[in-house]
């Protein structure tokens, strides 16, 4: 099965240019594809990295990938999927970020040997911040017609609430992004999300008509990732779901995929992992036959806590998981608790001996003393993993794991961190 076969197949193609076109020179060599990321923040999230996945596919097929942080366009800001400006950030800020998405970049992708990794990551700055404002408006500006801009979706869809010719003048730049990598870089193809369509077709015509019309370059765009409840992707109750292990941690990272609903796990194994299409179809028919199992979402959350952050913290995600399941939560060491429960619900606590009920009033987990008592004769408090039932139950630091850490679990799934004060 061709690349772009299994692109459709996997529901990975909103929309492309000369389908048939790319089809046959992607059947006769190895071509050179893009897709860049802006550094507006110090951190991809999950929504980013969809079409980074489907780089790394055609990267596996034999092509070559490239990756453009977008330093200078960054600075600009892109009015796709806005309906207000972007705050600008200061130069220093976009620099810093750009350096930290290089090196998320780096892990996720080159591993740190770009010759065995076939990829390549550049910075549009390198190129975009040499042009004067004479030599933009001349060499470049000259090649775009402001009626032709205004119908792009990217700029339609702002002139209702209003658009400022910095954000207006965005396709241009990446328009000039592509041209310069179709011919420094032998880039040939650039993929975007759904909403980048009218600024790579921009790109596409800017092309042929320097180059010529023979020029052979072509855009493919990734559709809008709804839910099946018709809901936006990559957010949980927590907000965004980071790349970033300081942000999101992997057992966080690794319990937002093993919590996705049956009727979306499909599409996400698709879309998200490099299993291939007889995997898919086994798991697609057990997630049929015996949801109860959750076997979809445990390959799901397994494979893509593996690509983002490795075995090592996917065998500390499982690790953490099964001890919160099982409730043997004083084999987790201080580091796993301390980084795997680094936004759970946190509360401190001093280092006195007090009564259960009155400690988990004190420290603000529950909020009346009446309440505490009922959860605890009712046992639904859990120490550490033991069920207390008693009210006269004494907790101190003594019961800490590391002399530090109480975990409490009310009822079933509410778990909350207690640290001792030092």
């Amino acid at each position: 099965m061709s690349i772009l076969k299994e692109l459709e197949w996997r529901g990975a193609i909103n929309q492309q240019t000369n389908a048939e076109g790319l089809e046959k020179l992607l059947s006769e060599k190895a071509v050179g594809l893009y897709c860049g990321v802006d550094p507006t923040g110090d951190s991809m999230h999950i929504g980013h990295l969809i079409p980074f996945m489907i780089l790394k596919r055609f990267q596996l097929a034999g092509h070559k990938p490239l990756v453009v942080i977008g330093g200078a366009t960054g600075s600009i800001g892109d009015p796709s999927g806005r309906n207000s400006e972007r705050t600008l950030q200061t130069m220093e800020t976009i620099q810093e970020n750009a350096r930290k998405l290089t090196a998320q970049m780096d892990k996720l992708f080159l591993k740190g040997d770009v010759e065995a990794s076939g990829f390549r990551i550049v910075n549009n700055y390198d190129w975009l911040s040499e042009f004067s404002l004479l030599g933009f408006l001349r060499d470049y500006g000259k090649h775009f017609n402001v009626n032709q801009m205004l119908a792009k979706d990217v700029v339609a869809s702002r002139l209702e609430f209003g658009i400022s010719f910095t954000e207006f003048t965005y396709q241009i730049l990446q328009s000039i992004d592509f041209h310069h990598l179709f011919k420094s870089e032998n880039i040939q193809v650039q993929i975007g999300g759904a909403d980048q369509w009218g600024n790579i077709t921009a790109g596409l015509d800017f092309i042929r008509r320097v180059e010529g019309s023979e020029a052979e370059a072509y855009g493919l765009t990734i559709p809008l990732m709804l839910k099946s409840d018709g809901t936006k992707f990559g957010k949980s109750a927590g907000g965004a779901i980071w790349l970033d292990p300081e942000q999101t941690t992997p057992y966080e990272f690794y319990q937002f995929w093993l919590n996705q609903q049956d009727g979306d796990v499909v599409k996400f194994l698709k879309y998200f992992t490099f299993l291939s299409i007889e995997e898919i179809e086994t798991l697609e028919k057990e997630v049929a036959e015996q949801p109860h199992l959750r076997n979809g979402q445990k390959h799901l959350a397994e494979e893509i806590t593996r690509f983002v952050h490795g075995q090592e913290a996917l065998d500390e995600a499982l690790l953490i998981t099964e001890a919160l399941f099982t409730g043997n939560v004083k084999d987790l060491s201080t580091k796993q608790i301390a980084e795997g429960f680094k936004n759970m619900p946190h509360y401190t606590a001093p280092r006195v001996a007090q009564n259960l009920a009155i400690w988990l009033v004190d420290i603000g987990l529950i909020s009346s003393r009446r309440q505490a008592r009922e959860f605890v004769q009712n046992g639904a408090i859990s120490i550490n993993g033991d069920k207390i039932a008693d009210l006269d139950f004494e907790i101190s630091p003594e019961h800490a794991i590391g002399e530090r850490y109480i975990i409490v679990r009310r009822g079933k799934k509410n778990y909350y961190l207690v640290t001792f004060e030092d």
